[in-house]
């Protein structure tokens, strides 16, 4: 069998700035999921998932490097698809994220400078502006955009997720070999 050759290229000094990550910061809304908010006809909240978004979080988790959620809303379609991917550091329905981000870290043992922050809107920025690296997708609110390390290129919702855990997974040298053992 011939070997896969990794096809994916970030800038040097983003794959530098990403070395120290050991815990990822997301948001739901407008990262994990595409922004929409669907209602049922009996108010319960739909959300659509990525499955390269949850693969990615899984393939980060096996790097050693700690996903966790902190997010403004909390539905038991989340709290499920969250449960499923085995993300445990979780803080939801929170409008004050950088407290529960802090309380995350700590639990941890991790400070800012392990940290990366994805969000896409102006409740996101306390987490953007003390992570060593903040990411963002293209769809995210110019403020957001302006103080991004990094924007994805893929959408909210539609592998912007997985964008940024690629590059972690290559920023620690553990993507080629994620992806030869995936190829077997």
């Amino acid at each position: 069998m011939i070997p896969l050759r990794p096809v994916l290229n970030f800038p040097p000094e983003l794959l530098l700035r990403a070395q120290p990550v050991r815990v990822v910061f997301f948001d739901v809304d407008g990262v994990l999921t595409d922004g929409g908010l669907y209602c049922g006809d009996t108010g319960e909240n739909l959300k659509r998932f990525h499955t390269l978004d949850g693969y990615g979080i899984k393939l980060l988790q096996r790097a050693g490097i700690t996903p966790a959620v902190v997010s403004g809303r909390d539905s038991l379609a989340l709290r499920t698809r969250l449960a499923a991917l085995g993300v445990v550091h979780l803080r939801l329905g929170t409008e004050d994220k950088a407290p529960a981000a802090d309380a995350i870290l700590a639990e941890l043992g991790q400070g800012w400078s392990a940290a990366a922050a994805m969000g896409d809107d102006w409740p996101d920025l306390p987490l953007l502006r003390r992570a060593s690296l903040a990411v963002a997708p293209p769809t995210a609110h110019a403020e957001v955009l302006a103080v991004a390390h990094h924007v994805t290129q893929r959408l909210p919702g539609a592998g912007a997720v997985r964008e940024l855990c690629d590059l972690l997974l290559v920023a620690h040298g553990r993507y080629a070999s994620e992806l030869e053992a995936a190829a077997r």
